[in-house]
């Protein structure tokens, strides 16, 4: 099993920033790749930002140049940092996770970001 926790979420302003934690624990030594979605009120979870054990990052389309994942192994954290944001940013942001062979998931909670005034 592994569990994820994510923290930073908040209330921002238009076209500033944020940067959201998933802590990692249990069995990462089998994941594969980490990832954040989001999913607006009413919508379909999409992806965001993933990174894979390679080191290889992919990103959303909307938020190329705006948001970046990173790792640190030493801390098993993952981490998205949110710049410019827009009110269209605004949803539930889960942290995810691939295990190695499987392709099993495992989900954060989710931690809410709302961009407003």
């Amino acid at each position: 099993q592994v569990q994820l926790v994510e923290s930073g979420g908040g209330l921002v302003q238009p076209g500033g920033s944020l940067t959201l934690s998933c802590a990692a624990s249990g069995s990462i030594e089998s994941i594969y790749a980490m990832g954040w979605y989001y999913q607006p009120d009413g919508k379909q979870r999409e992806l965001v930002a993933a990174i894979h054990s390679s080191g290889t990052k992919n990103y959303a389309g909307s938020v190329k140049g705006r948001f970046t994942i990173s790792r640190d192994n030493t801390k098993n954290t993952l981490y998205l940092q949110m710049n410019s944001l827009k009110p269209e940013d605004t949803a539930v942001y889960y942290c995810n996770a691939i295990m190695d062979g499987t392709g099993v998931r495992y989900w954060g909670q989710g931690t809410q970001v709302t961009v407003s005034s």
